[in-house]
């Protein structure tokens, strides 16, 4: 049985969860679907619609994706690592 997918209420939710760890919040916009004509800001109701089309349509495509998989970029098969000088001096012969 394939998941449902989340409701538009479920994803308002997870989107100002996330931009608030980020110190980003949306209630600073205003309110409905009109921009703010002094400075251009969109409406909170059309900033959530998009964000929330940019959720539903990446989402997938990001989980799906596999570090290394693409041989493109094979240079990306392992993480960087913060101190190269002692992963070389472990296998380091």
């Amino acid at each position: 049985m394939p998941p449902t997918p989340p409701t538009d209420e479920e994803l308002n939710i997870l989107i100002r969860a996330r931009l608030a760890v980020l110190g980003i919040d949306l209630d600073q916009l205003p309110a409905g679907t009109a921009a703010d004509p002094a400075t251009g800001a969109p409406g909170r109701e059309t900033a959530l619609a998009s964000l929330r089309s940019f959720v539903r349509s990446s989402v997938v495509q990001l989980a799906g994706y596999r570090f290394g998989s693409d041989p493109a970029l094979a240079q990306q098969v392992a993480p960087p690592q913060l101190y190269p000088s002692i992963g070389t001096a472990w296998t380091a012969e």
